[in-house]
């Protein structure tokens, strides 16, 4: 089996668009990792998450807005011969992307922000009440460098 490099927009994006939580990985500034599901919207190389206003990913944010966000899909265990142990591996296709966190401040902008998580999951229109888009905070991600791969290939004969 194999491993292909994906380069074509498109394609990275259907990738993103078949996901339903992404794992954003922060580090804080004496290099501890912190990891961590979430849900998220994506719109022209932009990801849009959301949260509370504090708490400890907050926190690592202020001190170091670097981020790194990985997209997984389409998991199947594979094998080439079903005795052998080291010829099983995951399926999956994968995209990861690293960007800055800007935090969205301005109301309707956040609006917009929250219209596009929910895109991600449903085709539906939202109304959001006033203390709702006030309290939450909406992380803004333009993804300047993007990877991605499809694993378990299996090989041409």
């Amino acid at each position: 089996m194999k491993t292909l490099i994906i380069t074509e927009k498109e394609e990275i994006e259907q990738i993103i668009a078949k996901c339903t939580v992404c794992f954003v990985g922060l580090a804080d500034t004496d290099l501890t990792p912190y990891v961590i599901p979430m849900n998220f919207g994506y719109k022209e190389g932009t990801v849009y998450l959301h949260s509370a206003q504090e708490g400890r990913s907050i926190d690592i944010l202020s001190r170091n807005p670097q981020i790194c966000i990985t997209f997984s899909t389409d998991h199947a265990l594979v094998f080439q011969h079903p005795q052998v142990a080291c010829s099983y591996r995951m399926r999956s296709k994968s995209v990861i992307g690293w960007g800055t966190v800007i935090f969205e401040e301005d109301f309707d902008k956040k609006k917009e922000a929250l219209d596009i998580i929910m895109h991600q999951y449903t085709q539906k229109e939202f109304t959001y009440s006033d203390p709702a888009v006030k309290n939450v905070k909406i992380w803004k991600v333009a993804l300047n460098t993007l990877t991605c791969k499809v694993f378990g290939e299996p090989h041409k004969k």
